[in-house]
């Protein structure tokens, strides 16, 4: 009995000696790693405001997160800013990291990092699972050690200025689901095993100086969504492999130097095709049949290229809410046929469209440049003629038919014409020397009668020119580049991102929509607008808004991060966040004190910045847009500010809520 309660006793201080032992490791790793972020805060001067010194990391730091046993897994520091001190000597210094050794994600986007990507993200951060290091300014290759990373989900390095080749190792990387090289300097080939990253839902190499063909390969990346391989120097012909892309939504590969046809069954698997775009990419031939009835299609740019094609003659049910279709520049020719009315916007123009134009065509369709009966700004007749003869038919010379007649017929037709024309010009001749001086005599003699009445000046007798503001609308189309309006985002990442829409999040309830604030995946804040189609005006000025946005971007417009179209009922644009509020929370704030080197009211310095700031703005919309935009809106709550900074150009951001035709805010 002795015996066993000394055993027990025993037993029980060996376990007591365990868990102390336990919690010491614990506690000195959590010691540990606040050491190492606070290496990392002097490394990369972040503000006290962000990472206070005295602050516990997991429940004080901004972008700091913990497991349950208090070790760091994420680190967010996308668009922070550094202190004066840290701004003079910027590095891409972040060895303290390695000390984290449970670091799942670190996302550094938009914040200054001027140099390569250091090794030891790959040899030391085995457990990353997510690394964004866009818009970082970061130089040199893509470095081989990220191979290592057999974790990560997500590669984000677009927008820098990263040069060389494409790893071929990147694609041993089986768990990515998400790799982003756009907006760089990459040249030479896509790997051609690229087939094997099996779980890759978006792929973005677009903008960079890539040369090679599209490999065939890309065909086996069943589960892609997005791809976007435009803008490069890319050569051949689309493979009918990519046909294996089932899940596909999203297709760019405009602005390439590609050649050929599209094959016939290209799009015979792709049922999920939302956004097409192969504008400039030098193809020919005619477009697959299967293209125009693919059921999910919103917006379809095949401009700019070598098409030649007559529109089919069919209908379909599909919805057309958002449907957007432009082949201008191609030579597209034949009648206008009811195809055209799955369409909300289309551009037509610069092509070789004969007849009437039906009623059923949209009325924001741009038809100039074609053969069509009635719209102004056609081609000539020649030309016309001559393209409809290359291509063994008759042109209708634009709704006025001639009859064929032999030569003899049309000979003496064209002696009775020059005979009755001799005729009839004598005869007008005579008519006009004797009435042309009754005519004058009349006119003189009721002019001097007009002198000596006593008729109010400035009198309209209907008769002349309308009043500037009795002008007709035009009619005119809208073409819209949705290559250039960012990301295209689902409705779910969009409910996720706000909450459902929450009424914590909402930020304001507005005529052309409401405003919500939210927070996506990788961290970034965003404000959201969601625009009921219920109301005609709101369907017109989202339109407008996209089409603005697709054509101009300025520093002191309100960036414009993405879109998501899916919804029949609803459409959401999606801005960026700024983090400092409107011009009157700022005005009238009422604490002079410095925190953190920010200023936290409006010094006078500060207000003639924001005065500049506003006036280039402005300036840019009326001079340097072309059509000029007129913002009737100009009050303090749409001026929006990122931060201040004392130099010269503030960061004043101007908010265009709403645009109407011609880009006048009304």
């Amino acid at each position: 009995m002795v015996v066993l309660r000394k055993t027990s006793l025993l037993v029980f201080f060996l376990f007591l000696l365990l868990l102390l032992e336990s919690t010491f490791e614990q506690q000195t790793s959590s010691l540990d790693e606040k050491s190492a972020l606070l290496l990392l805060r002097s490394s990369l001067g972040l503000r006290s405001r962000d990472w206070p010194v005295k602050g516990n990391p997991c429940l004080n730091w901004n972008g700091i997160k913990c497991d349950q046993n208090g070790r760091v897994t994420k680190i967010n520091i996308s668009g922070f800013r550094r202190t004066r001190i840290g701004n003079q000597n910027p590095e891409f210094s972040v060895g303290s990291l390695v000390n984290l050794t449970r670091l799942a994600s670190f996302n550094a986007s938009r914040f200054y990092l001027p140099g390569p990507i250091p090794a030891l993200f790959g040899s030391s951060l085995l457990t990353l699972e997510v690394l964004d290091l866009s818009s970082c300014s970061i130089t040199g290759t893509i470095p081989e050690s990220l191979t290592r990373l057999s974790h990560l989900k997500v590669l984000d390095l677009s927008k820098n200025a990263i040069n060389g080749d494409i790893p071929l190792s990147l694609t041993s990387l089986q768990n990515l689901s998400i790799l982003d090289l756009s907006s760089n300097s990459v040249f030479g080939s896509i790997p051609a095993n690229i087939g094997a990253l099996s779980k890759l839902q978006r792929l973005n190499l677009s903008r960079n100086t890539l040369t090679s063909s599209i490999p065939p390969s890309l065909g086996d990346l069943s589960v892609l969504i997005d791809l976007d391989l435009s803008f490069n120097g890319m050569s051949g012909s689309v493979p009918s492999d990519l046909k294996g892309l089932r899940n596909l939504q999203t297709l760019v590969i405009a602005g390439n130097r590609l050649s050929g046809s599209l094959p016939p069954d290209l799009f015979s698997l792709l049922s999920k095709l939302q956004i097409i775009d192969f504008r400039g990419s030098g193809f020919i031939g005619a477009l697959p049949s299967r293209l125009w009835s693919l059921p999910e299609l919103k917006f379809l740019d095949i401009s700019g290229n070598h098409f030649s094609d007559m529109l089919p003659n069919t209908t379909v049910s599909f919805d057309s809410t958002v449907s957007m279709l432009n082949i201008s520049g191609n030579m597209f020719y034949g009648n206008l046929t009811l195809l055209l009315t799955r369409f909300q916007v289309v551009d037509l123009s610069e092509n070789y469209f004969e007849g009437k134009v039906p009623d059923f065509v949209p009325t924001r369709a741009s038809l100039s440049n074609n053969c069509l009966q009635g719209p102004e700004k056609q081609r000539k007749l020649s030309d016309c003629t001559l393209f409809y003869s290359k291509k063994g038919l008759t042109f209708n010379n634009f709704g006025q038919h001639e009859e064929k007649k032999s030569s003899k017929t049309s000979w003496l037709s064209h002696t009775k014409i020059v005979i009755l024309a001799a005729v009839g010009g004598s005869i007008l001749l005579m008519l006009i020397l004797i009435v042309l001086p009754i005519t004058v005599s009349f006119c003189v003699r009721r002019r001097n009668r007009s002198s000596t009445s006593n008729h109010p000046r400035g009198r309209h007798n209907g008769v002349g020119p309308l009043p500037p503001d009795e002008t007709l609308p035009s009619r005119g189309g809208v073409s819209i580049n949705f290559g250039s309006l960012g990301s295209s985002f689902t409705y779910q990442q969009l409910l996720n991102a706000t909450k459902e829409f929450s009424d914590s999040n909402l930020i304001k309830k507005g005529q052309s929509g409401d405003l919500f604030k939210g927070v996506l995946e990788n961290g970034v804040q965003i404000v959201v607008k969601r625009i009921s189609l219920e109301s005609t005006k709101n369907n017109e000025a989202y339109l407008t808004e996209l089409d603005f946005f697709s054509r101009f971007a300025h520093p002191r417009i309100i960036p414009f991060v993405g879109k998501s179209l899916e919804s029949a009922t609803h459409k959401f644009l999606v801005y960026k966040y700024m983090l400092n509020r409107d011009l009157p929370s700022s005005l009238f704030y009422k604490s002079n004190s410095l925190v953190d080197n920010g200023l936290r009211s409006l010094d006078w310095i500060t207000r003639l910045k924001i005065a500049l700031g506003v006036a280039e703005g402005l300036a840019y919309l009326h001079h340097d847009c072309s059509p000029s935009v007129v913002h009737r809106y100009e009050k303090p709550f749409l001026l929006l500010f990122f931060y201040f900074q004392d130099t010269i150009s503030s960061s004043l951001i101007l908010s265009l809520p709403m645009f109407t035709k011609g880009y006048s805010s009304k």
